[in-house]
C-alpha cells in the first residue's frame, strides 16, 4: 500500500488544493494531508484556525466524493528551523512513502531527508490562489468561484470574510 503526503496551509482550502489532492490520490492508496502553520490564526496570511481548516477540508473532500477512509488530516505547527520541521512532520503524521509538492523548499527538505518527491500539475498558477482569495475577500470582490461550494458556505457561516476585514482594519 502506497501512502502519500501533501502539505498546505489551506487558508482557505481552494480548488487548486482539491485538484492536487485528487491528483495525488490517483497515484497512491492513501493520502496524509498536513495542515501546515497550524498554530497561526486570526492574521491576514492565516485568518482561519487549524480546526476550521480541517473542517473545511473534510467538507470539500466529501463534496468531491473523495473516500475519507483514504485520508488522514493532520495539523502540524511550524518551528524555527526547516530541518527540525521535517522531523516534526514525521512525528505528527502516519508513515508515508512519497511527498507531493510543487513548493521548492518543501521539495528540497524532503529530498534531503531521503523521501521521493513528486510534482503535481498546477491547477491555476497564474496567481497564488490563497493570497488572491484573501485579497478578493478584503476588497469585497467575488471569490467564491475559487473554492468548493461547501468551503464558501462554511466561511459565510463563521463570518470569515468579516473576521478577515476586522483583523486587517486599522484603528
Amino acid at each position: 500500500m502506497k501512502r502519500g503526503l501533501f502539505i498546505g496551509r489551506f487558508q482557505p482550502p481552494h480548488l487548486g488544493h482539491i485538484y492536487a489532492i485528487k491528483s495525488a490520490l490517483s497515484e497512491c492508496d492513501e493520502l496524509v494531508i498536513v495542515v501546515g502553520s497550524a498554530q497561526y490564526s486570526y492574521t491576514l496570511k492565516n485568518p482561519f484556525t487549524a480546526g476550521e481548516r480541517i473542517e473545511m477540508l473534510r467538507l470539500a473532500l466529501l463534496e468531491e466524493g473523495i473516500d475519507l477512509s483514504k485520508i488522514f488530516i493532520v495539523p502540524v505547527p511550524d518551528v524555527g528551523e526547516h530541518v527540525v520541521w521535517i522531523s516534526k512532520v514525521k512525528t505528527f503524521c502516519p508513515r508515508f512513502d512519497v511527498v507531493y509538492t510543487n513548493n521548492p523548499l518543501v521539495r528540497r527538505l524532503f529530498l534531503d531527508a531521503g523521501y521521493p518527491v513528486k510534482s503535481l500539475k498546477p491547477y491555476r498558477r497564474d496567481f497564488e490562489m490563497g493570497t488572491k482569495i484573501r485579497e478578493l475577500m478584503l476588497k469585497g470582490e467575488p471569490w467564491k468561484d475559487l473554492v468548493p461550494r461547501s468551503v464558501a458556505e462554511f466561511i459565510e457561516k463563521i463570518g470569515g470574510v468579516e473576521r478577515l476585514k476586522e483583523i486587517c482594519s486599522r484603528d
